[in-house]
């Protein structure tokens, strides 16, 4: 779970027609930021990488823009990129889901690996504010996950239907990477993701000089959910299906 008080600048065809099958339009939502039910999309496996003939992103990144070019403000004011930026970034809703745009600071905490420890990043913690499926922390160099703010009278997470597990598209660079929500970080700072996430987008994920200044957005679907948490297959396969009803409802 993040309590830094700085933040760094800058399975195949058939399961996904399946999976986008078992969603009604119904879900969809008339107001914006409203939440529609839970979708919940499990994997056989808990493995971390994508199963063989799940390709991310065949949903495009044009397709996805297309749809957030305007913002319908949600939250009760703005979030800083960092520490030491103004609050300019709002939480906007659409039918099925929330987004923003901001920057990518990179999150390594979690368990502890090569990549993710204290040497590693200054500001490491062993523990994410959700766990795997058998209660330990999540893996921030192996699962893309992304991190929302922490609860606080600008917007609440959860009272717009976003949990632990939910199913995020993060853009960057026309390339889309699904992830799950898996930490919470700072509660006026947003903007950040797990080493994983990073570095899957081509953004360099070193926690103390990586990220990506601009340029990222975080759709999050609302009421939706890998199962287990670890399996970046589930988000995968839960994410296209998601995403193609994102763009028919919007």
């Amino acid at each position: 779970m993040r309590t830094r008080t700085l933040a760094l600048s800058a399975a195949s065809v058939a399961a996904l027609l399946a999976a986008a099958a078992s969603i009604p339009a119904a879900q969809a939502q008339p107001v914006p930021g409203a939440a529609p039910a839970v979708t919940t999309v499990g994997a056989d496996s808990a493995a971390d990488a994508p199963a063989a003939g799940i390709k991310e992103g065949s949903v495009s990144a044009a397709d996805l823009l297309a749809k957030v070019t305007s913002c319908t403000q949600i939250s009760n004011g703005k979030y800083r990129t960092d520490e030491d930026t103004s609050p300019t970034v709002p939480v906007c809703g659409k039918n099925g889901a929330v987004f923003w745009k901001a920057d990518m600071d990179i999150d390594c905490d979690g368990q502890i690996t090569t990549a993710c420890n204290k040497n590693t990043d200054p500001w490491f913690q062993a523990d994410t504010a959700f766990h795997t499926s058998d209660g330990k922390p999540l893996s921030a160099e192996k699962l893309p996950y992304v991190v929302v703010p922490s609860a606080s009278s600008i917007w609440n997470y959860a009272n717009s239907g976003i949990k632990g597990g939910g199913i995020v598209a993060v853009i960057y660079n026309n390339k889309v990477e699904y992830a799950v929500v898996g930490d919470t970080g700072p509660s006026q700072i947003i903007g950040e993701a797990s080493y994983a996430t990073a570095k899957a987008l081509g953004i360099d994920p070193d926690p103390k000089t990586g990220g990506a200044d601009s340029g990222v957005t975080y759709i999050l679907f609302q009421n939706s959910k890998a199962s287990p948490i670890e399996s970046h297959s589930a988000a995968v396969t839960a994410g296209e299906a998601l995403a193609q009803q994102f763009i028919q409802n919007n």
